[in-house]
C-alpha cells in the first residue's frame, strides 16, 4: 500500500499560554510577569511538529473542536505544514488549555491545563484507510478507546507505533501498552508502571518480544534503551545551556517517531531526539523553540559535550 502519511498523530493537542516569572514563588505572594506568549502544544501536537519540522510528512487525525482554540490549532499546524483533513470535528470537541509558568532563572516549569470537551482519538475516526496510510501511528494516552482502535489496525497491517504516555489511570491502558512497539516513557511513568527502581530494570521489564524499541527518558541523566538485541543501551544527554524545559519531552517523542519513518536504526534515533530535546531545551517556549533536523543535524557535527 502506497504510504502517504509519515506520521499520523491522533493524541492531545494544546494551547500553551506561558508567563515567564523571574522565579517560582512561596504561597500568598505578587510575583511580576516578565512576559508573555501565546503557542501551540500538547503530547502528540507538540511531536508532529517536530517532525514536520525534520521533514516527515505529517498529519493530525485526533478531534478538534468548532471553537476559537481548535481554530487556533487548526491554524498553527497549516503554518507548520501538518495536515489536519483527517480530523474529525465535533461540538463537544475541544483542545487542551494550559497556563505554563515558567521560572527565568531554572528554566523549569509548572503547568496548569484544563479540559473542556473531549480530547485526542475520536472512537471511530479516521478511517482504517487513513491509518493504514501511514508509515507510523502516534499515540497518548488521550481517547483511549479511539486510540486502541487505531493501534489494532496499525498491529495488523504492520505499521510502528510510537506513544507518549503521562497517565495509566484508564482501566484499558494496559492493553493499549502492550499494543505500542516503540514505548518512549519518561523515567516517573516507566517506573510507575513497572514498579522497578531503576530507569534500566524498568527497560528489561517493559521489554517483551512484540516489542522493537523500548526508551526511558531521565532528563540530564541521558536515556536507557532497548532494541531487538534485548541489551540495555546508554545516550547521555547533549549539554547546553537551559533556557525553558516546556515541551522536550514531546520534541524527543516527535523527533524519535520522524527519524524512524525516515529508516533510522534505534541508536540513531535516540541520539537525533536527544540532541532535538537539548536544542528545545535552549528557547523559551514550546513549539518556537523546536529545531528543524538541519540544525539538529549541525549541532551533533560541531562534537557537543555531553553530560
Amino acid at each position: 500500500m502506497t504510504k502517504s502519511i509519515d506520521i499520523l498523530g491522533l493524541g492531545c493537542v494544546a494551547v500553551d499560554d506561558l508567563l515567564y516569572v523571574p522565579s517560582f514563588p512561596v504561597a500568598n505572594t505578587k510575583v511580576r510577569v516578565l512576559s508573555w506568549e501565546r503557542q501551540c502544544g500538547g503530547l502528540t501536537g507538540a511531536a508532529l511538529v517536530t517532525a514536520a519540522r525534520f521533514g516527515a510528512r505529517c498529519a493530525f487525525g485526533g478531534l478538534l473542536g468548532l471553537d476559537e482554540l481548535s481554530h487556533v490549532i487548526e491554524e498553527n499546524f497549516f503554518s507548520e505544514g501538518v495536515e489536519v483533513k483527517f480530523a474529525p470535528r465535533a461540538m463537544d470537541a475541544s483542545v487542551v488549555h494550559a497556563t505554563v509558568i515558567v521560572a527565568a532563572e531554572t528554566g523549569t516549569r509548572n503547568i496548569f491545563y484544563r479540559i473542556n470537551g473531549r480530547v485526542g482519538a475520536d472512537d471511530l475516526l479516521p478511517t482504517e484507510s487513513v491509518i493504514r496510510s501511514a508509515r507510523v501511528l502516534f499515540l497518548d494516552h488521550y481517547g483511549m478507546v479511539g486510540n486502541l482502535r487505531a493501534a489494532l489496525i496499525a498491529r495488523a497491517a504492520g505499521i510502528p507505533i510510537v506513544a507518549d504516555f503521562e497517565r495509566d489511570n484508564d482501566s484499558r491502558f494496559k492493553e493499549l501498552l502492550d499494543l505500542v512497539d516503540h514505548i518512549v516513557l519518561p523515567e516517573d511513568m516507566a517506573t510507575k508502571v513497572t514498579g522497578k527502581r531503576s530507569p534500566q530494570s524498568a527497560a528489561e521489564a517493559l521489554w517483551h518480544k512484540e516489542r522493537h524499541a523500548v526508551v526511558i527518558t531521565c532528563g540530564v541523566a541521558g536515556s536507557w534503551f532497548v532494541g531487538t538485541d534485548q541489551m540495555v543501551n546508554h545516550q547521555p544527554a547533549f549539554k547546553v545551556r537551559v533556557v525553558d524545559t516546556t515541551g522536550c519531552g514531546d520534541v524527543f517523542h516527535g523527533a524519535y517517531a520522524a527519524a524512524l519513518a525516515q529508516g533510522a536504526t534505534l541508536s540513531e534515533c535516540v541520539r537525533l531526539a536527544s540532541a532535538a530535546a537539548a536544542l528545545k531545551a535552549t528557547q523559551p517556549g514550546g513549539q518556537r523553540g523546536i529545531p528543524t533536523r538541519n540544525q539538529v543535524d549541525e549541532f551533533l557535527r560541531s562534537e557537543p559535550e555531553i553530560l
